[in-house]
């Protein structure tokens, strides 16, 4: 397995429905802030010299839309204040022009993901209007974290 980005995801208030749990909803916001934060801001370089997120080759003007996304629910996320959530995101598939990342999210520490997701990201060239195909530098960008995917449910 190739590297992986760990982060925490601190959830708030407004996160917690009515049985005291993060809603599922609010879960999707937790991965896709998570997400964002791997792609375009994590500090994935002992150089700071380098820009910061998987995608900083992409070229301006070229962006990651979500094809699809796939989440499941294995135990409750029950909010505890000021303990965050574990997020753990690495890719699980490249292709010529899109990629798939896997995302597990821990309540705490050593237990079991409360969920696992994979979503399919596609990289999108705003000026020609069409999918962009991955350079050589992205393409190794995304080889550097590049495992298994997450177990779904059939």
């Amino acid at each position: 397995m190739g590297e992986v980005f760990d982060c925490e995801i601190q959830a708030r208030y407004r996160d917690v429905n009515l049985g005291g749990h993060v809603d599922n909803v609010e879960a999707i916001r937790l991965i896709d802030e998570a997400r964002i934060q791997f792609l375009r801001f994590a500090p994935l370089s002992a150089d700071p010299a380098v820009a910061p997120g998987l995608l900083a080759d992409l070229p301006s003007g070229v962006v990651e839309l979500v094809g699809s996304q796939r989440v499941d629910y294995h135990r409750e996320m029950r909010f505890q204040p000021f303990q965050p959530f574990l997020v753990r995101i690495w890719v699980s598939r490249v292709g010529g022009s899109s990629f798939t990342v896997a995302t597990e999210v821990r309540v705490e520490a050593g237990h079991e993901p409360a969920l696992v997701a994979q979503t399919a990201l596609v990289l999108w060239d705003h000026t020609a209007q069409a999918s962009w195909p991955h350079s050589k530098a992205v393409r190794r960008s995304l080889e550097r974290f590049r495992g298994e995917p997450v177990a779904l449910r059939a």
